[in-house]
């Protein structure tokens, strides 16, 4: 059985104590066992941080660059076991695993633009003899904590600004599936990054706890519930350090009357039970306009729903594979109780599958709700599984007012062949990240991602712009040179009169 230990100063170092289980969500067996980190790893691991920072911001933004250039090189040749490892790991099938890759590489090549990424401003004049500029500087140590849905992306999404910035990064991933980022941090190593610039630290609170107090790290970046990212977001902010936190969801799909409904059901298969709905931007909630729409809608709905190929993730035809662990699973299920006794109409059950074979696995059927009220928990709640809500709309205006009024404020979508009711929805709904006609609107690396209300806790967004300001400090400098500068005190604040 392997042991995964951590990355720390560029070397793979065994755990000194506890140990926790990583399962194959296949089978339900544990293939694995992972360390979790004490506070003195925790320490140690921060120390080779702070030591490793300065040479590494000394060094220029375009050798800086060069390394992220070569880590996207080094990891091409090893894609596809990459890939592997990670859905042994989480579960989800072996595209949607390289897809989990891809879309961290390419915050990865967004960071290879650091040079320009990082340029300051500058104005000459600004006064006489005054010249006025600015410069962004790395923060120093730095971490993230990130969630087991995404073992690939989501390091990326922090790391890559954050090194390339100039900053050393701390990474406690998820315990549930850490092999990914540990070959991340180790073919970074290869890329010519110097040991200590990145380390990966495994393990739970106690690690957690240890980033959070440490004073060393200067920013801490989170992905995961709402309710943790409100603890580390209050926690990190009274120890003084820069916090940017994402939580849970529930995305709304907003399907009008006038929608090619073959195409709106084709997306809340993909967006709604697709990596078994693990996922932070799935659609949740699908709310068909009128009692017409929600009628063909759901007999659209019912077949396909019920003829979803579900498999081990190693399964090519596939559609979505196991969950990631028993627990997991057995949550999921109680939502689904939950909700046939607060009287919502479950059309399709999903609970009770088994795959031959893998008796013993964490695999589920696709479920779908009809007739969902907004008071019911299993609206208010993120159920992170296959499970799909339709939340019949009487009209357009309702339609508007149910995402913008949900505690979440993650992601919505509408499907529609109207432009000005395309405008007016992106424009009016209260949530962060909207799709017209496109069921799952994450943005490109050089947009940033980000939602609103209890699905985001802090000012500024990953990836894009706003992950160059996050991980970094603006410094202003005024300057002005003696010649021809008129002696004496000046006893008044300076204006440009």
């Amino acid at each position: 059985m392997r042991d995964i230990g951590h990355f720390i100063g560029g070397k793979t170092v065994k755990g000194a104590g506890r140990q926790g289980d990583v399962f194959d969500p296949n089978t339900g067996e544990v293939q694995a066992k992972v360390a979790l980190a004490s506070k003195a790893e925790v320490e140690k691991a921060v120390a080779n941080a702070a030591e490793a920072q300065p040479a590494w911001a000394a060094t220029n933004p375009q050798r800086r660059a060069r390394v992220m250039f070569k880590f996207l090189e080094l990891i091409q040749d090893e894609y596809d076991d990459l890939a592997r490892l990670l859905s042994s790991e989480h579960g989800k099938t072996f595209s949607d695993a390289k897809g989990d890759i891809q879309r961290g590489l390419e915050v990865v090549e967004f960071a290879c633009g650091i040079p320009h990424l990082m340029k300051g401003e500058y104005t000459e004049a600004a006064g006489t003899g005054i010249d006025l500029y600015s410069m962004r500087q790395p923060l120093g140590v730095v971490a993230g904590i990130t969630p087991f849905n995404f073992p690939a992306m989501i390091p990326l999404w922090k790391l890559a600004p954050a090194i390339a910035c100039g900053n050393a990064f701390i990474l406690k991933p998820s315990e549930r599936d850490p092999s990914v980022p540990m070959r991340i941090a180790e073919l970074f190593l290869e890329a010519g990054l110097p040991p200590g610039v990145l380390n990966v630290v495994n393990g739970d609170k106690e690690a957690v706890d240890a980033i959070l107090t440490d004073p060393r790290i200067m920013a801490v970046g989170f992905v995961g519930s709402s309710s943790i990212a409100e603890y580390i977001y209050a926690t990190g902010c009274a120890h003084g350090k820069r916090v940017q936190c994402f939580g849970g969801a529930k995305n709304h799909m907003i399907v009008m009357p006038d929608a090619d409904m073959d195409q709106a059901v084709d997306a809340l298969i993909g967006a709604g039970y697709g990596s078994a709905g693990e996922r932070c931007m799935a659609i949740s909630v699908a709310v068909p306009v009128g009692e017409k729409t929600a009628d063909l809608l759901v007999k659209k709905l019912i077949p396909r729903v019920e003829s979803l190929k579900i498999g081990p993730s190693t399964d090519t035809q596939a559609d979505y594979g196991p969950m990631v662990t028993r627990a997991h699973l057995n949550k999921v299920k109680d939502y689904v109780d939950i909700g046939v006794k607060e009287g919502a109409k479950l059309v399709v059950d999903g609970r009770n599958f088994k795959l031959q074979g893998y008796e013993n696995g964490n695999f589920m059927g696709g479920c779908l709700f009809d007739n969902v009220t907004p008071d019911m928990k299993i609206y208010k709640e993120e159920i992170f599984g296959p499970v799909l809500s339709v939340v019949r709309a009487k009209d357009y205006e309702e339609a508007v007012r149910l995402p913008s009024e949900h505690e979440y404020g993650n992601g919505v979508s509408i499907f529609t062949r109207d432009g000005d009711a395309a405008r007016d929805f992106a424009g009016r709904v209260n949530v962060g990240m909207v799709g017209v006609n496109f069921a799952i609107p994450v943005p490109l690396s050089y947009y940033t991602f980000g939602g609103w209300k209890r699905s985001g806790f802090g000012d500024l967004n990953q990836h894009g712009p706003d992950s160059i300001r996050f991980y970094t400090k603006t410094k202003t400098v005024t300057s002005r040179w003696p010649s021809g500068i008129k002696q004496g005190a000046e006893f008044v604040i300076p204006t440009m009169k």
